[in-house]
């Protein structure tokens, strides 16, 4: 089944607004029950600001206050008329209200998800490297002010880009540690000859010779 298309702001704003149980929001935001609790209790998503479903077209209030009188009905994604476009390659494009914002955003990603590259921040925030490396290094010339933000409860990019981006990135270090292995393993394995073919004279020449003993 389809998910909104940020679970965990939908979710933060389905708590707040509504009367649906933990399970119905859950399964609506693709979510685990008690990490909706957590929401509810202030210990999950904590900073992150409700989105409305309703007003995204993702569902109705008709069928939220249909839900909300049977705990047992479950509430679907509605289906997009038009088919998402592929975005184009390159740094998306951030509106003028959001990119204030920005910072906030690459410090989140730049605390959170380290294994994301600096190509990657740039293309989720559209940003530039030189300003992820000032934040980094707090060298922003608004570093104090500066306050780390998930850019997805921003508005800044979408969790499925978000997602897609932690996932490139998690395969990107798993082969480079798969390549780091075999380099090692390699690296023993030559060494592990090299010293078997230097040992090998010394073991020959350590042999007792036959021919003192040799009558003739």
């Amino acid at each position: 089944m389809s998910q909104p298309l940020m679970p965990r702001a939908t979710a933060v704003w389905l708590v707040e607004n509504t009367g649906l149980t933990f399970d119905q929001i859950a399964d609506f935001c693709g979510l685990h029950p008690l990490e909706v609790q957590g929401i509810a209790d202030g210990e999950v998503a904590a900073g992150i600001r409700g989105r409305d479903p309703i007003v995204a077209g993702e569902i109705t209030r008709e069928q939220i206050e249909a839900a909300e009188g049977d705990a047992e009905k479950r509430l679907e994604v509605a289906e997009p008329e038009i088919a998402d476009q592929h975005r184009p390659p390159g740094p998306r494009y951030t509106p003028v209200s959001k990119r204030q914002n920005r910072p906030d955003a690459i410090s989140w990603l730049i605390k959170h998800h380290p294994e994301l590259t600096d190509s990657q921040i740039c293309r989720l925030v559209g940003t530039t490297k030189p300003t992820i490396v000032s934040v980094r290094e707090r060298s922003h010339w608004n570093s104090p002010n500066i306050k780390a933000q998930d850019p997805v409860s921003l508005g800044i990019c979408s969790q499925i880009d978000l997602d897609e981006a932690i996932t490139q990135a998690v395969r990107r270090i798993q082969r480079k540690e798969d390549r780091e292995a075999r380099a090692i393993r390699k690296a023993q394995r030559e060494k592990a000859a090299a010293e078997a073919a230097a040992n090998a004279p010394a073991e020959t020449e350590a042999a007792p010779s036959g021919s003192e003993n040799d009558p003739g």
